[in-house]
């Protein structure tokens, strides 16, 4: 929701909350215990940066966040809630947003694809879960498809691609190092598995173009990209790296823009502790390091999740605007948990923070965003608004209505077979095996005419044979060097005749 002077009105304590629009990209924390509120915060400033026109990602796990493109319901409790924050139930606005549904299995939104290419050696094999080693030969087979100019384009381009790799170990080991079958073939059946969890849907073509998520409609208003995350997040591991591929590649394909008015994107990442869990540091560090260096690109980043610590400590100080939902602080480890999260806000003298996050009602949050300097502003206990538009989900009827009146129907739904590495070594191995035949045949006819020309000789010399016996008595009267002579000139003769 909008103020009157352009900042995104959030929720309400001793006074108005506003989250800055040119502060937005210097990211954010959502965190709290399971039904504290956090999707409604997300929902509400969702909704006000679509207001502003900014166009906004965000996954949705329950299903719940698709009633965004329908009006919301006035009720008796969201009166009295508006009422207690100082705010006229009868001005509040109600209303509709532009939505996109998007979905990696292509069942409830338009399908998002990638190249196996694209995704890249280190992000694969995170979700794969291969070795060290076994990561060194995927990055092997990478490099000798990038050299060779090969498209990876899907699942069994790889699998292609790790074949090819393994049979001509030897010429690529003194430059690349050794490339063992035992890994070849771990990588081969971690790649079926992935198959299963549905990776064959996720990797091909058409893939995503990112423009298409920085779209605003014909109001001006920022679409809200959805996409459905219910059947993925059954798989965390390809859930957290889809989504960080994402990120990876806002990075790398949008231009900078320095510090903005208001951001480009904004990129929500629900359950966000999966990005982390059993992460490498390889990894945390390119995460903090985009995380880092994103914003310069106008996108802001708001991690949801159910403790700070759950963040590790390198990205949590990238995230400057800071929304607390209630935590609960039943044993030592978790009174440690309030106690870290009540440590990353500058204190309000009103109140004990770490008192106030274990006893904030659903709804309530302590919220400090970014002031016109970029400094944290001091804690406050806030009650966050309700959203304008519906708080649910949707039926299919109105989903399936959505997705064929977008006017990106159709770009995605139909997967396409590019000539790539499967294809071109397919093809070669076919021309081998056609070359193979044809030297084998050729080999036959060359047996063939050699034992055409031992039955040829020897019927010369039966013919000689005979030949001879004929001549024998004119022979013997002659003497030994003439008759020497004169067979091989007879044999010579005999030769050209034959």
């Amino acid at each position: 929701m909008l103020n009157e002077d352009g900042k995104l009105l959030i929720g309400v304590g001793e006074t108005p909350v506003c989250l800055l629009p040119r502060m937005a990209n210097r990211h954010g924390l959502i965190s709290g215990a399971t039904g504290t509120g956090k999707t409604i915060t997300l929902k509400v400033m969702a909704e006000s940066f679509s207001a502003l026109g900014v166009p906004v990602f965000l996954a949705d796990v329950k299903g719940d966040l698709a009633g965004c493109c329908r009006t919301g319901e006035r009720t008796e409790a969201i009166d009295r809630r508006l009422t207690a924050m100082g705010l006229d139930p009868e001005s509040f606005r109600y209303q509709p947003f532009p939505v996109r549904f998007w979905d990696v299995y292509g069942e409830m939104g338009h399908p998002v694809r990638t190249t196996v290419s694209e995704m890249g050696a280190p992000l694969l094999s995170r979700l794969l879960d291969l070795t060290a080693v076994q990561e060194g030969v995927l990055t092997i087979v990478f490099r000798v498809a990038d050299e060779k100019g090969w498209l990876l384009s899907d699942l069994k381009d790889l699998r292609a691609m790790v074949n090819y790799v393994a049979e001509h170990a030897d010429e690529y080991r003194s430059e690349y190092g050794n490339v063992s079958k035992q890994s070849a073939g771990a990588i081969q059946r971690s790649l079926l598995q992935l198959e299963d969890a549905g990776g064959d849907l996720f990797f091909g073509e058409p893939d995503i173009e990112l423009s298409d998520w920085f779209q605003t409609d014909d109001k001006g208003k920022g679409y809200i990209n959805i996409l459905h995350c219910e059947r993925l997040y059954r798989s965390p591991l390809l859930y957290a790296t889809f989504l960080l591929w994402l990120l990876a590649e806002l990075f790398e394909q949008l231009p900078e823009v320095g510090d903005p008015e208001q951001p480009k994107l904004v990129f929500f990442f629900d359950e966000a502790h999966l990005l982390f869990d059993d992460a490498p540091k390889a990894l945390v560090d390119k995460v903090e390091q985009v995380v880092r260096l994103i914003r310069s690109k106008g996108v802001g980043v708001f991690f949801i999740t159910q403790r700070p610590s759950d963040v590790p400590d390198s990205v949590l100080a990238q995230l400057g605007n800071k929304v607390q939902h209630a935590l609960r602080a039943y044993t030592p480890a978790e009174q440690k948990a309030v106690r870290a999260a009540a440590q990353g806000f500058r204190a309000n003298p009103a109140f004990d923070t770490q008192d106030a996050i274990m006893d904030l009602g659903t709804g309530e949050a302590l919220v400090s965003f970014l002031d016109e300097k970029g400094r944290p502003s001091v804690v406050e206990r806030v009650t966050i608004l309700p959203p304008q538009s519906l708080m649910g989900p949707i039926d299919e009827r109105r989903r399936s209505a959505e997705l064929s009146y977008d006017e990106l129907y159709g770009k995605y739904e139909t997967p396409v077979d590019p000539e790539s590495a499967y294809e071109i070594i397919t093809a070669d191995r076919e021309a081998a095996a056609k070359a193979e035949a044809e030297a084998l045949a050729a080999k036959e006819r060359e047996k063939l005419e050699q034992q055409k020309e031992k039955e040829k000789k020897a019927t010369s010399k039966r013919r000689t044979s005979a030949g001879r016996k004929v001549a024998n008595s004119a022979l013997n009267a002659v003497g030994r060097e003439v008759g020497r002579s004169f067979t091989r000139g007879l044999l010579g003769t005999l030769k050209k005749w034959f």
